[in-house]
């Protein structure tokens, strides 16, 4: 009999055992795999902001809980506009509202109207706002759709009523989804004279990206640049906390989960311990007793993990469906999560099995036949 024909064998033999095994590997893999999607999805929605305006890289205040309430003031903008390598740098004031409960974070972008092109907008239809408008905005196109507006319609944000003067696309769907307002308005109404949340910097011609950022890093020390969403990620914490969140389920879970198995493991060598002194007395070595209790272990520890991704799966369809994460939570399923949670699932089954195995593999036979 093969050595993996007997690990079934034995599996089946005791199967409470062994689903218990399985469960709890299940429940530990369901854990980090959430996290690590939940996470994700947060990060990328977060970070979708940065797409919209095409930029080569983001500048924003550094350390704040919320990327949104990142604050730059004039000064740091022209310095930034100033800054040797920049061909473009356009400042926006950015904030998300509440519109219905499809639309728990619409955008809205204040940003003034001579600088849309830079930004990458295209005006669809109508035209541009008015510099100094209180009253004027301009909807994405596919917000003009969900809410069946068109131009003249009138748009309740912030507590204000603004007519609709255009209708525009960035190309991201994210910004499309959104509307753009008249920089001074949105800074009267938020209370922030000359603010703004955001930079989007484009590189001259002739200049790499990573030096003009290292620069302005190093003359700006109060600020970041964000180029990618992990670097979003490290600039947010809010973001910060949550990947930390997920780090440190996955090395909890494979402690406790090593601790279960290996008690589990160690109850069964007792129980086996005669059977394990018949295998070495027939001529088993050391090696194939210890690769038949880890082949065990291993084998569990595969059908628990992709039980437990099926759960994670069920768990995060859950959580998107709450109503204080709808529209917010967009579940990003990436290799590495998957990855995460097998390491996670065959960590903790191997810290746990590994002790119990080498004591099976070095049992003395006559001693272990004589157990009782």
């Amino acid at each position: 009999m093969s050595t993996l024909v007997l690990v079934l064998s034995n599996l089946w033999a005791k199967k409470a055992r062994s689903i218990g095994l399985a469960f709890a590997v299940a429940l530990a893999v369901m854990t980090v795999v959430t996290l690590t999607v939940v996470g994700s999805g947060l990060e990328n929605s977060a970070a979708a902001i940065l797409k919209i305006g095409k930029a080569d890289f983001t500048v924003a205040q550094k350390d704040v809980s919320d990327i949104l309430a990142s604050n730059l003031d004039q000064h740091e903008l022209a310095e930034i506009q100033g800054t040797k390598g920049v061909s473009s740098a356009v400042g926006v004031l950015v904030e998300t509202e509440k519109i219905n409960a499809a639309n728990p974070l619409f955008l809205e972008i204040g940003i003034p109207p001579s600088q849309l092109a830079q930004f990458g907008v295209t005006v669809l239809s109508g035209h541009p706002y008015s510099p100094n408008a209180t009253n004027q905005m301009m909807i994405g196109w596919r917000a003009a759709q969900d809410f069946g507006l068109s131009i003249g319609d009138k748009f309740h944000a912030d507590g204000t009523e603004n007519t609709i003067v255009g209708i525009y696309s960035t190309g991201i769907s994210f910004g499309d989804l959104g509307a753009m307002f008249p920089l001074p308005a949105v800074q009267a109404y938020n209370r922030v004279p000359g603010a703004v949340t955001l930079v989007f910097v484009k590189i001259a011609p002739g200049y790499r990206v990573s030096a003009v950022e290292q620069r302005i890093d190093y003359e700006h020390p109060e600020l970041t640049t964000i180029r990618t969403a992990t670097q979003f990620g490290r600039a947010d914490r809010n973001l910060v906390f949550l990947q930390a969140a997920a780090t440190g389920s996955t090395i909890l879970a494979v402690i406790i989960g090593a601790i279960l198995v290996g008690n589990t493991m160690m109850l069964s060598l007792f129980e086996r311990t005669r059977e394990f002194g018949l295998l070495r007395a027939i001529g088993w070595t050391r090696t194939r007793v210890v690769s038949l209790v880890l082949g065990e272990g291993l084998v569990l520890a595969v059908i628990g993990a992709a039980v437990g991704v099926g759960f994670s799966f069920l768990v995060t369809a859950v959580l998107q469906g709450l109503p204080q994460l709808a529209g917010v939570l967009h579940a990003n399923y990436t290799p590495g999560a998957f990855w995460r949670g097998l390491f996670t699932g065959l960590g903790m089954t191997i810290l746990g099995t590994l002790y119990p195995a080498l004591r099976a593999g070095f049992l003395a036979p006559l001693q272990a036949l004589s157990h009782e």
